[in-house]
């Protein structure tokens, strides 16, 4: 796959196959801060490997709204658990943001790294409005559907176990 287009499904596919990890963390914690730790984590993960401030401020900033949004049904109800979770996947965008709003930094970070023109080209060959949009489009409908496959794993699995 080209590098610019798998930049745009990355955080689609990243909130298909995490939603079990976050169903399970959720269904565990049950207090306010889980969510928000563990999306500190991952912007710190993303920041501290070489990407934008941006990259930790969005997952810092969903992981907070989705811990509040589960709090508000104290963790219990699906629905609002789902909900959360795919507002927490939007901050999987961090990475890739700066590549629609900061393309002139971007650029600059991949020739810093060495990066040539034709790699470079090739990256921002995808990258448009439509393809914010879909890519936003595609992180809903991947984590719905990862976050409703968490849910009925850990029903499955995990209650039927006593572990949850």
């Amino acid at each position: 796959m080209l590098p610019g287009l798998s930049y745009v499904l990355l955080p689609a596919v990243s909130a298909l196959i995490s939603g079990s990890v976050y169903m399970l963390m959720v269904a565990k914690v049950q207090k306010f801060g889980g969510i928000t730790v563990m999306g500190v984590v991952m912007g710190m993960f993303f920041f501290t490997s070489g990407h934008f401030v941006l990259t930790f401020a969005a997952n810092m900033v969903c992981g907070l709204i989705a811990d509040f949004i589960a709090y508000s049904c104290n963790y219990k109800k699906k629905s609002i658990v789902l909900l959360s979770y795919i507002i927490f996947s939007y901050g999987l965008t961090g990475p890739v943001l700066p590549m629609w709003f900061m393309k002139d930094k971007y650029v600059a970070s991949l020739v810093e790294r060495g990066k040539d023109a034709a790699y470079i080209e090739g990256v921002f060959q995808y990258i448009s409005n439509t393809t914010f949009i879909v890519c936003i489009v595609a992180i809903f409908i991947c984590a719905f559907i990862g976050g409703v496959f968490g849910q009925k794993m850990i029903k499955k699995h995990f209650v039927k176990a006593g572990i949850v």
